[in-house]
C-alpha cells in the first residue's frame, strides 16, 4: 500500500482532541523559551494553564507582522539559537524582513505535510515535477523541493524565469507537473503555444502559488497546455513556507493541515470571529512549530471557511482561495474595493481575456477616477472593442458600484511576468 502523508484522524472531535493538545504544548513552550511571549502575556494576565479548551485561544494576545520586525533579526524564537539549524525570510521590499528560524524537527515537519499537497494533487513517483519559482532566503523554491522529495517524485528545481531552460525541460525531461505563479504559468503556456511544443512536452498538471489568479486565467492556461488539472498552494514564510493547504481534485475549497495549525477567520476590524462563509482574515497558531512558533498570528490574508465536509471525503477541513489582503484594500470614491473583486467581474466575461491593469489616479477636477486596461480575447472582431468596454463598465458599476473607464487592448498588448503581475496602480497623491 503506498505510503500516504494525511492524518489518521476518524472524526472531527479527534481532531480537535488533536488541535487542544497541540495549543497547549505551544503555549507551554512559547511562555518557558520566548521573552517575547512572556512579557507579552504578562501584561494581559495569560499563563499556560488557562488554555483549557480551544476556545481558550481568545484569551490570548494577537502576534503581528510588526513584531517580527521588532524582533528582528531572529523574532520570536523560543529555543536556543544552537538549534536553529535554518533561516528564511519574507519577500517583503522594505523595512526590516520578517526572519523565521527553524530547528530540524521543524524542517521535517514542513517536509511531511508539503508531501501532503503532492498527495492531494495525486501525483506519483513517476511523476516529474519542474519548480518554477524563487530559491535563496525564500521559502518558495526550497519548500516545493523539500515536499517533493519528501513525496518520492522527480525534482527538476529550475527556478522562476529563464524561459528557455523552462521549455527545454518540459521537452527533453518530459516534466508531468510544474509548480509557479499563475503569471508564470500563463507565460509558459502563450510560450509553449508560440513555439508550438504543445504535442512535444507532457505537462498534466500545474500547482499555482504566491499570487491570485481568476478563473479566467485559469481556464486560459488549462486550454493552452491542455492540462488534465491545476491546484491552488497557500503558505507563507511566518507558517513555515507554502504548503500550508492544497484544493483536491474536487476543488471545492482549500483543505487546510488543521492538525498543524489552528485557522481563525476574524472580523479585520473587530477582530470577532464571523460565522462561516463570511470573509474575514485569517489568522493562525501553529501547533508544533519549535523554533518560531506563531500564536494568534495576523496574516492580513483574506478568505472564509467552508461549512461543509469536502465530497472527496478527507476529514481536513476547507477554507476559500485567498480573496486578497485587508491591507491591500483600496477606497474609491467611499467605496471598499478588494483586487479580487476585480478578477470576479473580468471573469464573468468571456470576451474579456485574463490580464488587465487598473490605474487609480486623481484629475484637475479634485475626482478619482478608475481606468480599467483589459485584454480582449485572441481573434477577438476589433470593432467589437466599444461594445466589450461598454459591458465590463456596466458589470463593474453593477457588481461593485463604481463608474469606470475600460480600454480595451489587444490580447497580449499588455507586459507579462515571471513572478507576480502588478495589476493595481494607484497613482492618487496621498
Amino acid at each position: 500500500m503506498p505510503k500516504t502523508f494525511m492524518p489518521s484522524f476518524k472524526d472531527p472531535a479527534e481532531l480537535q482532541a488533536h488541535q487542544l493538545k497541540g495549543l497547549q504544548w505551544t503555549v507551554s513552550h512559547a511562555y518557558e523559551g520566548s521573552s517575547f511571549y512572556r512579557q507579552k502575556w504578562a501584561a494581559t494576565g495569560v499563563q499556560p494553564a488557562d488554555i483549557q479548551s480551544l476556545d481558550d485561544i481568545r484569551k490570548l494576545p494577537f502576534t503581528t507582522a510588526d513584531d517580527l520586525r521588532a524582533g528582528y533579526p531572529l523574532p520570536l524564537l523560543s529555543v536556543p539559537v544552537s538549534q536553529v539549524v535554518r533561516i528564511h525570510a519574507s519577500s517583503g521590499t522594505t523595512g526590516k524582513k520578517k526572519v523565521l528560524a527553524y530547528t530540524q524537527k521543524d524542517i521535517d515537519d514542513w517536509a511531511h505535510f508539503f508531501a501532503r499537497c503532492y498527495e492531494m494533487a495525486g501525483l506519483s513517483a513517476e511523476d516529474r515535477v519542474q519548480i518554477a519559482v524563487g530559491y535563496g532566503v525564500w521559502t518558495a523554491g526550497v519548500g516545493f523541493q523539500l515536499g517533493c522529495e519528501k513525496f518520492g517524485a522527480m525534482a527538476v528545481p529550475v527556478g522562476p524565469g529563464n524561459v528557455d531552460l523552462q521549455c527545454q525541460f518540459l521537452v527533453d525531461l518530459q516534466s508531468t507537473v510544474m509548480c509557479c505563479t499563475a503569471s508564470m504559468a500563463l507565460l509558459m503556456a502563450e510560450e509553449v503555444r508560440r513555439r508550438r511544443l504543445k504535442d512535444k512536452i507532457a505537462l498534466k498538471k500545474i500547482i499555482f502559488g504566491s499570487e491570485r489568479s481568476s478563473d479566467a486565467m485559469r481556464q486560459r492556461i488549462k486550454e493552452l497546455l491542455g492540462l488534465e488539472d491545476m491546484f491552488d498552494i497557500p503558505g507563507m514564510t511566518e507558517l513555515y513556507g507554502p504548503g500550508t493547504g492544497l484544493d483536491c481534485a474536487t476543488h471545492e475549497g482549500i483543505h487546510y493541515w488543521a492538525d498543524y495549525y489552528i485557522l481563525e477567520i476574524l472580523d479585520p476590524t473587530t477582530l470577532a470571529p464571523v460565522p462561516p462563509e463570511e470573509i474575514g482574515e485569517m489568522v493562525v497558531t501553529t501547533l508544533c512549530k519549535e523554533a518560531a512558533p506563531l500564536i494568534r498570528y495576523r496574516t492580513r490574508d483574506l478568505t472564509r471557511l467552508i461549512d461543509h465536509r469536502c465530497s472527496c471525503g478527507n476529514i481536513l477541513p476547507l477554507h476559500d482561495r485567498i480573496l486578497g489582503r485587508s491591507d491591500d484594500m483600496i477606497i474609491f470614491r467611499a467605496v471598499n474595493i478588494y483586487p479580487g473583486q476585480i478578477d470576479e467581474v473580468l471573469s464573468t466575461i468571456p470576451e474579456a481575456a485574463c490580464e488587465y491593469q487598473v490605474i487609480l489616479d486623481r484629475r484637475d477636477d479634485g475626482k478619482d477616477y478608475m481606468t480599467i486596461r483589459l485584454e480582449c480575447c485572441e481573434d477577438f472582431d476589433p470593432a467589437r472593442k466599444p461594445e466589450l468596454a461598454q459591458r465590463v463598465a456596466d458589470e463593474v458599476k453593477k457588481q461593485i458600484m463604481v463608474s469606470c473607464q475600460v480600454d480595451v487592448v489587444d490580447y497580449c498588448a499588455l507586459p507579462r511576468s515571471e513572478r507576480k503581475a502588478k495589476r493595481f496602480f494607484d497613482k492618487r497623491p496621498p
